[in-house]
């Protein structure tokens, strides 16, 4: 994990501020991101890090920000096996996002 995000995870939490962090934790086939790449959620929507961009990353931004609200984890699935309107998921894997919140 990025020491930047975690020096931003101490000081959050020293402050009593909300963030999410959203943990890529298992993949089938190709995604733009390993197990271990993470993105940090802050209350106003923006973040640091990646978990691979697009529509993907779109829909775990939206978990996350679900998670900002009501402070409960939860698993995405990621299928970026389905082509879209764009053909914007064009790498044909499934990735597992873990989402949680690490303070408030």
């Amino acid at each position: 994990m990025d020491i930047e995000l975690l020096r931003e995870i101490r000081q959050a939490a020293a402050e009593g501020e909300a963030r999410v962090l959203a943990t890529v934790s298992t993949v089938r086939g190709s995604t733009p991101r390993s197990p271990g790449a993470t993105m940090l959620l802050r209350p106003d929507g923006t973040f640091r890090g990646t978990i691979g961009g697009g529509c993907g990353e779109a829909e775990v931004w939206q978990e996350a920000m679900e998670t900002m609200a009501d402070g409960h984890p939860r698993t995405v699935v990621v299928d970026l096996t389905e082509p879209t309107d764009g053909e914007d998921k064009i790498c044909g894997g499934v990735m597992e996002v873990f989402v949680e919140r690490v303070s408030s």
